[in-house]
């Protein structure tokens, strides 16, 4: 019997890639505001270019990496609203 590994480490990739850009984006959002989001679709594209040019796990890696890149762009639009709503906080270095 063949173990696929691949997936299991795919999943495990998911969950660190996830785990990392919900800090990156509240952090993000704190020091930037949402107008950093340019950043992220270019970071996002380009791995999302990285992923086409390579191959086995680095290009899953690279693949999942940019769509978290390019789905944290909207979640920098909510951390905004959440901020707005008083659930985390706004820095007072902006006012």
């Amino acid at each position: 019997m063949v173990l696929n590994w691949e997936s299991v480490i795919t999943g495990i990739v998911s969950l660190i890639v996830i785990g990392a850009f919900h800090p990156l984006v509240i952090w993000c959002e704190y020091h930037f505001t949402e107008k950093i989001w340019p950043a992220f679709l270019a970071a996002g594209a380009l791995c999302m270019a990285a992923a086409l040019f390579t191959e086995g796990m680095i290009s899953t890696v690279f693949g999942l990496s940019g769509a978290g890149l390019l789905w944290s762009i909207r979640e920098l639009k909510q951390q905004t609203e959440r901020v707005r709503k008083g659930w985390f906080p706004e820095n007072p270095k902006r006012k």
